[in-house]
């Protein structure tokens, strides 16, 4: 099947008008350690909220490949913004996957609602309830959360060897303002709290399992796609565009460059850097954009994706960032004495980029181990791909 006749969205996603005033509105984010209101009504005005919302709910039920391309570019403006679109705005797929009664409640009067999250189970506590889960505890890294009106919480299932996702409206926790952070300040990655135990439905509830198997109740198939593969490529993509905005950056500031000046152009050492740079990205590029292809591609053709080249992209995906990294030291260690004061814009994006790879989807080494034992034949041992 081709790209054209896998496209199947019925809305487009197109940043190009808002990225000017992104680019404006960053230092404020981060300033403020959370994205100011117009950048959140500018993303919400050309529907990034709404992008990969089923078009019933009034979404634009995006291509991921269309929805992907956008937050890059956002991230070639500002990271923080990038985060949030991305992160956030791909919750609607995983309501989508809870079923009609969750789309109902979160989208039915609004559309450009937003959900936030954070899925570590760690300090979550759930016990067994009559229809759903009691939920309390505590959890960090909640991006997005002061603009959204609910949130999607991870915890161990009560007597279960597998993750929940709990859908739970905003009069049900608390935020707390924890995000003093070396980069992507603009984020708010907050810390979320519910203290007294909370009811919530299995109409509320996403099973781990269920977004392995690729199990909804939506006529595109497009939400067939294991929901962790494009989680993934959420907290991976916008440093994409991050090292695409350094490598910008660096072209046109060639005069703060810790070479001389004179000879920089023809500078041997710095031609390399460059064409190196542009080389990891077009590379990281292109791997993601042929992998969401593929798995929507495969989908669509009713075909069951093999456990390996899950695995295989799984691992690609995770090494994104690493690789982006790699790309923007290559252009910072060259940036000039400026570039260590507070503020310098290459700075910025050296220290937002290493903040994505603290992401756990974002160690691509329990993945390499999980595909290259897969390819020598051992039986997978992941179950977020």
């Amino acid at each position: 099947m081709n790209m054209a006749t896998s496209r199947h969205g019925n809305g487009t996603l197109d940043v190009v008008p808002i990225l000017d005033d992104l680019e404006r509105l960053a230092p404020a984010g981060r300033a403020q350690r959370n994205l100011t209101a117009e950048a959140v009504g500018l993303l919400s005005s050309v529907g990034f909220f709404r992008a990969m919302l089923p078009a019933k709910f009034g979404g634009l039920e995006c291509h991921p490949v269309d929805f992907f391309k956008a937050a890059m570019q956002v991230a070639e403006r500002d990271m923080s913004s990038a985060w949030i679109c991305a992160v956030v705005g791909i919750h609607p797929f995983q309501v989508a996957l809870m079923g009609e009664s969750a789309l109902q409640e979160v989208y039915g009067s609004n559309p450009n609602t937003i959900v936030s999250s954070t899925y570590n189970p760690m300090g979550a506590k759930a016990t067994a309830a009559d229809g759903g889960v009691m939920l309390s505890g505590r959890w960090a890294w909640s991006s997005g959360s002061l603009h959204a009106e609910w949130l999607l919480l991870g915890c161990i299932a009560p007597g279960e060897n597998l993750i929940y996702t709990c859908l739970v409206p905003k009069k049900d926790y608390v935020i707390e303002d924890t995000w003093f952070s070396m980069g992507l300040q603009g984020s708010g990655s907050n810390d979320v709290v519910i203290t007294e135990p909370v009811f919530v439905p299995f109409s509320r509830i996403h099973k781990q399992t269920d977004g392995f198997l690729g199990l909804n109740d939506q006529p595109n198939k497009m939400y067939s796609i294991p929901w962790a593969q494009l989680f993934a490529a959420t907290v991976a993509v916008p440093s994409i565009g991050a090292a695409k905005h350094a490598l910008r950056l660096y072209i046109a500031n060639k005069n703060a460059s810790s070479i001389d000046v004179a000879k920089m152009q023809g500078d041997p050492d710095v031609a390399r850097r460059v064409a190196e740079v542009d080389t990891l990205i077009d590379n990281a590029e292109s791997s993601v954009m042929r992998n969401i292809n593929k798995l929507v591609d495969m989908v669509n053709a009713g075909q069951e994706i093999p456990m390996l080249e899950r695995a295989r992209i799984r691992y690609q995906t995770g090494s994104i960032v690493q690789n982006m990294i790699d790309a923007v030291d290559l252009l910072f260690a060259v940036a000039g004495g400026r570039s260590v004061y507070s503020g310098s814009a290459i700075q910025n994006i050296w220290l937002d980029i290493r903040m994505t790879h603290a992401h756990i989807a974002n160690n691509p080494v329990p993945l390499a181990r999980n595909y290259g034992n897969m390819m020598l034949g051992l039986e997978n041992t992941n179950f977020f791909m």
